[in-house]
């Protein structure tokens, strides 16, 4: 039978794990409204003939969240973190500044719509 630890302990993972699932529910939404930015500036740099890589953005964006990173991940995991979602917010830029419909779809609009 499991001493009052072993129950104790239990329950402290459970209620860890449901604020770890509502934290990756915040994620989802943040990373989502960043994205429909991504798109957005796709657009914008499609109209206005600029190149969707910037390398000296992404490096600020990456110097920025290091500094800013108060722990208990490391400067590597943040930099890697970042560098993912860097990579995924230039496919969605490439996207809108080839085909617009195609960014939609990827943000789970349908084509011929606009992001509202």
């Amino acid at each position: 039978m499991a001493d009052e630890h072993d129950v104790a302990g239990a329950k402290q993972v459970g209620d860890l794990r449901l604020r770890i699932d509502q934290i990756d529910d915040q994620l989802m939404k943040l990373l989502n409204s960043r994205s429909a930015c991504a798109v957005e500036i796709g657009r914008i740099k499609r109209q206005i003939g600029m190149a969707v890589y910037q390398p000296e953005r992404e490096k600020w964006i990456l110097e920025r969240a290091e500094r800013n990173n108060p722990g208990p991940l490391d400067s590597g995991a943040v930099r890697r973190v970042f560098e993912r979602v860097i990579d995924e917010s230039r496919r969605l830029e490439r996207l809108a500044a080839s085909d617009p419909r195609e960014a939609r779809v990827e943000l789970g609009g349908s084509p011929g719509k606009d992001l509202e």
